[in-house]
């Protein structure tokens, strides 16, 4: 695989692990509350995250070279 890939990973996983280090309270209630959520919006919101993560992907990669 590709360096910047697992540099993205790295990242991604330093960001995810912030939430429950730095507010475990916080984190831990959002969760829950997420947890009562229909499906169906969670399917969106999902889809919502992967289509911006692509959008930023290909912005970087066709204008971040210049």
């Amino acid at each position: 695989m590709n360096s910047t890939i697992w540099t993205a990973l790295a990242l991604v996983l330093v960001l995810e692990g912030l939430g429950p280090m730095l507010a475990p309270g916080l984190w831990r209630r959002m969760i829950q509350s997420m947890t009562q959520l229909p499906d169906r919006l969670l399917q969106r919101f999902g889809g919502g995250l992967v289509v911006a993560g692509v959008v930023v992907y290909y912005m970087l990669r066709v204008h971040g070279s210049n």
